[in-house]
C-alpha cells in the first residue's frame, strides 16, 4: 500500500495488526470488565425498581463528565511514557517522573470531584429534577463517591502497564472485580450473606469496596514484578516535579476537556431526560449502558493506537505512525458495524437484560428500545471519533481536537438534540438524535485532521 509516495508492504500491515491486537485485546477485555462492573450496579438497582434506577442514573451522570475529564488528563501519561520508551534515552527516569506526576494529578482532581458528589442532592435539585430522585441520588453517591480515589490510582497504574505493553494484569484484576462487585453489591443492597439491607447506598458502597481492592491488587503487582520494580515508581512520590507536572497538564488538559465534553453532553442528556419523567431517565441509562459497553472496544483500540503511534513517533518512524493509526481505525469500524447490526436486530432483548419484561416496566422498555435503535445508527461514527482522537494523541496533538469536541458535542450534539426534543416535541428521541449528530461531526473532524497530519506539521519526523 502507498502512503505519501512510500509503499508499505502487506507484511508490515500484518505485523502491525498483530502488535495492535496484542496490546489492545487485554485493554478491550479490561475496559469491558470495568464497564460491566457499573452495568452490574444498574442491573441490581433495576431489581429495586425504576425509581431507584433513575436516581442512580442521575447520580452517575453527575460524576460522568468529571470522571472523564480526570481520565483524559491521566491519559496524557500514556503517550508521554510510550514516547520515552521509544526514544530509550533516559527512559526509566522519564517514565518514573511522568508516573509520579500522574499520582499528583490524581490527588488534585480527586478532591473537587468528591466535594461536588458529597453535595449532590442540592446540585441535582438545582438542575430541575424531581425531589425524590435527587434525594435518592444523593444517598447513592454518599456510598459511590469513595470509588474516585481508588479508580484514579488504578488508571495511573493502568497507563503505565499499557505503555510497557503489558496490560494483562489489568485484565486479570478487572475480570476478578466483576463477580466480586456483583456479590458485594447484591449482599449490601438486599441484605444477603449476613450483610445489612442498605438499599441504594449499598450499591455505591459495594463498588467503592471493590475498586479499593482492585487498586491495591494492581499496586502489589507493580511493586513485585521484576520488570516494573526497576522503575521505582512509588519511591519518593511526594517530591515535586513542576516542569513534568505542567507538561502533563499541557498535554492532558486538552485530552481531559475533550473527553469531558463528550461525557458532559451525555450527562446533560440524562438531566434533559429528567424533564420528561423517571421512565425516560431509566430508559436512557439502560440504552446508554449498552452503548457504553460496545464503546469499550474502540476505546481500547484508541488507547492502543495512542501507544503504538507514540512509540513510532518517538522512533521518528513516519510509516510506523501511519500503520499504527489506520490499523486501529479499520479494526474499530469493523467491530462497530457488527455491534450496530446486533442492536438494530435485537433491541428489546438487549433492554430486557437490565429490566424485567413486566407491565410495570412497559413504558421504560418501549423508550429504551427506541433509544437503542438510534444508538445502532451512531455506532460506526462513535468508534471512528474515539480512535481518531487516540491516533492524534499519539502525535501529542490534543488542543485542536479539544476544540473539535466542544463544537461537535455541544454546539451540534446538544444544539440539535434540544431543538428536536423541545421545538419539534420529539422528547427523548430528539435528544438521542442530537447525540448521534454530535458524534458524527466529531468523527469527521478528527479524521480530517489525521489525514492532513503531514501538511499541518504534526509529524516532525524524518522519512
Amino acid at each position: 500500500m502507498n502512503r505519501g509516495g512510500r509503499t508499505i508492504s502487506r507484511q508490515s500491515w500484518r505485523e502491525e495488526l498483530h502488535a495492535t491486537m496484542a496490546l489492545a485485546w487485554p485493554l478491550m477485555l479490561a475496559n469491558l470488565t470495568m464497564q460491566l462492573i457499573q452495568a452490574t450496579d444498574v442491573v441490581l438497582l433495576g431489581w429495586l425498581g425504576p425509581k431507584e434506577l433513575a436516581a442512580a442514573a442521575l447520580a452517575l451522570s453527575l460524576s460522568f463528565g468529571m470522571i472523564l475529564f480526570a481520565l483524559g488528563v491521566l491519559t496524557a501519561s500514556s503517550p508521554m511514557m510510550a514516547s520515552a520508551l521509544g526514544e530509550r534515552s533516559n527512559a526509566v527516569r522519564d517514565v518514573r517522573r511522568t508516573f509520579r506526576q500522574s499520582l499528583w494529578a490524581a490527588v488534585i482532581m480527586t478532591i473537587p470531584t468528591m466535594i461536588v458528589l458529597w453535595n449532590a442532592e442540592p446540585v441535582i435539585l438545582a438542575l430541575g429534577q424531581e425531589p425524590e430522585l435527587a434525594r435518592l441520588a444523593g444517598i447513592f453517591l454518599r456510598g459511590y463517591m469513595w470509588v474516585i480515589p481508588s479508580w484514579m490510582l488504578f488508571q495511573v497504574m493502568r497507563n503505565f502497564l499499557s505503555a510497557m505493553e503489558r496490560p494483562g494484569w489489568v485484565l486479570v484484576i478487572s475480570a476478578t472485580g466483576i463477580p466480586l462487585n456483583a456479590l458485594v453489591c447484591w449482599s449490601l443492597i438486599f441484605g444477603h450473606l449476613g450483610m445489612p439491607r442498605l438499599g441504594i447506598i449499598g450499591a455505591g458502597l459495594g463498588s467503592s469496596i471493590v475498586w479499593a481492592a482492585m487498586a491495591l491488587a494492581l499496586a502489589a503487582v507493580i511493586l513485585s514484578d521484576r520488570q516494573f520494580r526497576r522503575f521505582q515508581l512509588f519511591g519518593r512520590f511526594w517530591r515535586s516535579d513542576w516542569p513534568r507536572f505542567r507538561a502533563m497538564f499541557r498535554l492532558g488538559g486538552p485530552i481531559g476537556l475533550t473527553m469531558g465534553f463528550e461525557g458532559g453532553v451525555f450527562s446533560a442528556a440524562a438531566y434533559l431526560m429528567g424533564l420528561f419523567g423517571a421512565s425516560s431517565v431509566a430508559a436512557h441509562q439502560i440504552a446508554l449502558q449498552i452503548a457504553a459497553t460496545t464503546f469499550m472496544v474502540p476505546l481500547a483500540l484508541g488507547q492502543a493506537t495512542t501507544v503504538r503511534v507514540g512509540l513510532a513517533y518517538g522512533r521518528r518512524d513516519r510509516d510506523g505512525v501511519a500503520l499504527a493509526g489506520w490499523t486501529a481505525f479499520g479494526l474499530s469500524i469493523a467491530f462497530m458495524a457488527v455491534m450496530a447490526t446486533i442492536m438494530y436486530a435485537f433491541p428489546r432483548e438487549l433492554i430486557t437484560l437490565f429490566l424485567a419484561d413486566t407491565a410495570e416496566n412497559a413504558s421504560v422498555i418501549a423508550l429504551g428500545v427506541s433509544f437503542l435503535m438510534i444508538a445502532a445508527l451512531f455506532q460506526i461514527v462513535d468508534g471512528a471519533q474515539v480512535v481518531g482522537a487516540g491516533m492524534l494523541r499519539g502525535l501529542h496533538d490534543t488542543r485542536v481536537p479539544m476544540v473539535y469536541a466542544l463544537f461537535g458535542y455541544w454546539a451540534i450534539g446538544l444544539g440539535v438534540g434540544v431543538a428536536l426534543a423541545f421545538a419539534l416535541d420529539w422528547r427523548g428521541i430528539g435528544i438521542w438524535m442530537g447525540l448521534a449528530a454530535g458524534l458524527g461531526m466529531v468523527a469527521v473532524l478528527m479524521l480530517w485532521r489525521w489525514s492532513r497530519r503531514d501538511r499541518l506539521g504534526l509529524l516532525l519526523v524524518s522519512s
